[in-house]
């Protein structure tokens, strides 16, 4: 039998689903939460414990301590600086373990995390391992069709995201008649459509692309939308999302493709060469 599933969380409601799902399927399962990110109310009900992400003892003996032999990171997690992270002795070995690291992006940030982790003797799993549910499907996931000028627009976004992400920058990018309107950098999906919706131009709406970056750490950070993301795509005045199928987590789904429809919006999940 396996051990008990250790969730790190962050932000969001994904960690509390992911505990939910994964013990419905039988698994025992322990949320440590990262203290000024996870949504306290949300893990209650399950077994958990709540943590500085400074505080490498505490979080490492509270897995350990929990029987955890494998872990999910999952939640939004926005980069401490090193004057408010204040490492316990523990956490400063990891940090010094994490290296030059520390300092890069976020690829090679989480990369060192997750070896440190394997290196403690934990088996670190991507969200889409536990929940396969999570990921996207291919095809085109609602009652709407992107059109041609939708479609062009998509490789365009495609194109544009995968060298924003190569350079390890961001996940997304709108694009509307084959001009890029704006770019995901750390303000993240949300704010990247309010920006561009007071960028739109007259003429067929534009659209989200969101795509793993290339080479992405399929562990942790995949890219994520939902019902905020149609709410904020519809108001920005765009066509439609695509994303990318099988490294995209939809946590809402249903609610996810019913807001679409109900928003005129096309989602579709593609497999990007």
């Amino acid at each position: 039998m396996p051990g008990t599933l250790g969730i790190i969380a962050g932000g969001g409601p994904m960690p509390a689903r992911l505990a939910a799902a994964a013990q419905a399927a039988g698994r025992r399962v322990f949320v440590l939460g990262l203290d000024g990110h996870v949504d306290r109310a949300a893990i209650a009900p399950f077994p958990h414990a709540v943590a500085r992400i400074g505080a490498g003892a505490e979080i490492l003996g509270a897995l350990r301590g929990a029987g955890v032999d494998e872990v999910v990171m999952i939640g939004p997690v926005k980069r401490p600086s090193l004057l408010t992270l204040m490492p316990d002795a523990e956490g400063a070995r990891i940090l010094a373990r994490i290296g030059r690291a520390a300092f890069a992006g976020d690829d090679g940030l989480l990369a060192a995390v997750i070896r440190v982790f394997e290196e403690e003797g934990f088996r670190v799993r991507g969200a889409q391992e536990v929940m396969a549910s999570l990921a996207a499907p291919e095809g085109v996931l609602g009652a709407h069709a992107p059109g041609p000028a939708a479609e062009a627009d998509i490789l365009r976004g495609a194109a544009v995201a995968r060298a924003l992400g190569a350079a390890d920058v961001g996940q997304a990018v709108v694009v509307q008649q084959g001009i890029v309107l704006g770019v995901e950098a750390v303000e993240g999906t949300d704010a990247l459509l309010v920006r561009c919706g007071a960028l739109r131009r007259e003429g067929p709406p534009g659209v989200l692309v969101k795509l793993a970056k290339p080479g992405q750490e399929q562990r942790a950070d995949l890219p994520t939308i939902g019902v905020r993301t149609v709410e904020a795509a519809a108001a920005a005045g765009l066509a439609g999302i695509a994303v990318e199928a099988g490294l995209t987590l939809i946590p809402d789904r249903a609610a996810t493709i019913a807001a679409a429809d109900q928003a005129g919006l096309f989602l579709v999940a593609r497999r990007f060469g």
